[in-house]
């Protein structure tokens, strides 16, 4: 005979459907922040595949990306600000700001997030392991992601390959 302890079907119901309103609420709250990622132009030359695979990071990252192929994108990073020693080999415009080179998603991300005073972030040449720069076979590098205004730039983030260390 049961004592009571049991859990009464109501009770398993309740229980059942608290657990599921948790999961919706909780699947609604993170769809918005995935949705809210603005889109990204990146303009690459057409010949480099390094820059390929790096988009296909950011837009596996949750980031939506458009291409712009165009033969000189020096032009483009010299209107923007990007300092000459921070110079790689695309440019990407995102929520207002420029992301130069082989830059992991997740600190664009950080980026848009904490949206400093800044004109972007840059990874200076073509570091292995950087995303789009995988070797296999080979370790990924350390490399510095600097963010840079007119006037200043700074250490943002160092990684080794796509963590941040």
């Amino acid at each position: 005979m049961a004592t009571g302890l049991a859990a009464s079907p109501s009770r398993r119901g309740f229980a059942v459907g608290a657990a599921q309103l948790v999961a919706v609420v909780a699947l609604w709250r993170s769809a918005p922040a995935a949705e809210a990622l603005p889109k990204m132009t990146v303009t690459r030359d057409p010949s480099c595949g390094c820059c390929g695979e790096w988009v296909e990071h950011v837009r596996a990252a949750g980031i939506p990306a458009d291409v712009v192929e165009v033969e000189n994108v020096v032009p483009l990073k010299t209107r923007l600000g990007v300092p000459e020693a921070l110079m790689s080999c695309h440019t990407a415009e995102i929520g207002g700001y420029v992301v130069e080179g082989h830059v992991p998603a997740e600190a664009i991300k950080r980026l848009l997030a904490e949206k400093p005073k800044a004109i972007g972030l840059a990874v200076a040449g073509m570091p292995v392991g950087s995303p789009g720069m995988e070797v296999p076979g080979q370790p990924p590098q350390s490399y510095e992601i600097k963010i840079f205004s007119a006037d200043r730039q700074h250490v943002f983030a160092r990684y080794r390959g796509l963590q941040q260390i």
